[in-house]
């Protein structure tokens, strides 16, 4: 059963906790709702509680247009505030980008665990051409394109027949937050300057079977974090094998 945080600007957040121990905030990116979540929450309920969320304009949550990064690290920090004041948080993709955002402009997260932000990934002309393509698609009504663009801008092969599958849908739900990922990556540089603020243990993680981006960014942002550490998951990729990412996470976190 979820429950909801309110964001400042009034955005219900929809989340579920399981599990006793510590809170420990998962944060989702692109096209992922709370139940994105599901494989991974088991291997981690036995030491944490462990919270899942809806990001806005996805799921249960509510939006408040106009969207603008800052909003969304208001979200999570409200989380934050909803489940105890304080927590831990691992952030995946451009989940990872706004766990380091929140971090950076002092949210309570005590300790941070990173998983492939997108930076490094290209410039800013390719980024702001993906991101009109996408908005193209949204405005004529075509969430299968535009789910499309984003995943073929990843480098990701893309098989037009998963369209097809049930599962597909899940993904078009959510794709008119699409332009919210692309903004808070902005042009794939690392904000170093930002980053430097972050005070929290902060631990950077990326695929051993990722392509080159990954480890350059990881790098790049364990570079202008004090004090951070990284890891490769050895023969993982973008989308890491929870059994593989627990232990990684149980063992930084615990």
């Amino acid at each position: 059963m979820a429950e909801t945080a309110r964001s400042a600007d009034g955005t219900r957040i929809a989340y579920e906790r399981t599990g006793d121990g510590p809170v420990l905030i998962l944060a989702g990116g692109a096209l992922n709702n709370r139940h994105s979540a599901d494989a991974l929450v088991p291997h981690l309920v036995e030491r944490f509680s462990v919270v899942a969320f809806d990001r806005r304009g996805r799921g249960d949550s509510s939006d408040t247009p106009p969207y603008a990064p800052a909003r969304e690290v208001e979200d999570l920090k409200a989380l934050i505030d909803a489940v105890g004041g304080s927590a831990m948080v691992f952030g995946h993709s451009s989940g990872a980008v706004l766990s380091l955002e929140a971090a950076a402009d002092g949210a309570a997260i005590t300790r941070l665990a990173v998983n492939e932000p997108p930076y490094l990934t290209g410039n800013a002309e390719t980024a702001g051409a993906t991101l009109r393509r996408i908005e193209a698609a949204l405005d004529a009504g075509d969430r299968g394109t535009a789910v499309e663009i984003f995943i073929r801008a990843t480098g990701a092969p893309f098989d037009p027949a998963i369209k097809t599958q049930p599962w597909f849908g899940g993904l078009e739900a959510v794709a008119h937050t699409l332009p919210y990922d692309l903004a808070l990556v902005g042009d794939s540089s690392v904000p170093v300057e930002r980053l430097a603020k972050i005070t929290a243990p902060t631990l950077g993680l990326y695929g051993g079977a990722s392509p080159e981006w990954a480890a350059a960014s990881i790098s790049a942002v364990v570079g202008a974090i004090p004090g951070a550490t990284q890891k490769v998951l050895k023969g993982q990729t973008h989308a890491a094998d929870p059994a593989v990412l627990a232990p990684v996470l149980i063992d930084f976190f615990g």
